[in-house]
């Protein structure tokens, strides 16, 4: 069975990074605490997929929400639950901060 959905949309790294930069996004990181602190995107919110309830599922009015983990997994089975859930069309960056690493783009690391 396949983890993705018809209404799960995949979105590059570079996509994911003008949509935050223009401030129409809010990436949200469903990897656990201790990855989060190691290393992380500027400006992601932390919601940890252990934690993960739909009716407490964040809403940032009037952005477009980007789920996020490690490599992907997680955020497309985070975005199907979502999307079983009624919540329509929802987007997650493929290949998550690996894909995002791997693109070139910055990261905050623990010191």
């Amino acid at each position: 069975m396949s983890l993705l959905n018809s209404a799960l949309i995949e979105l590059d790294p570079e996509t994911v990074n003008t949509l935050l930069v223009a401030g129409e996004a809010v990436l949200v990181d469903v990897r656990e605490e201790e990855e989060y602190a190691e290393e992380r995107i500027a400006g992601s919110v932390l919601y940890p997929m252990s934690d993960f309830e739909v009716d407490k599922w964040p809403s940032f009015p009037g952005k477009k929400v980007i789920i996020s983990c490690l490599g992907g997994v997680r955020s497309a089975a985070v975005g199907n639950k979502l999307i079983g859930a009624g919540h329509g069309w929802v987007s997650h960056m493929k290949g998550g901060l690996n894909a995002w690493k791997d693109a070139g783009l910055p990261t905050i690391v623990q010191e």
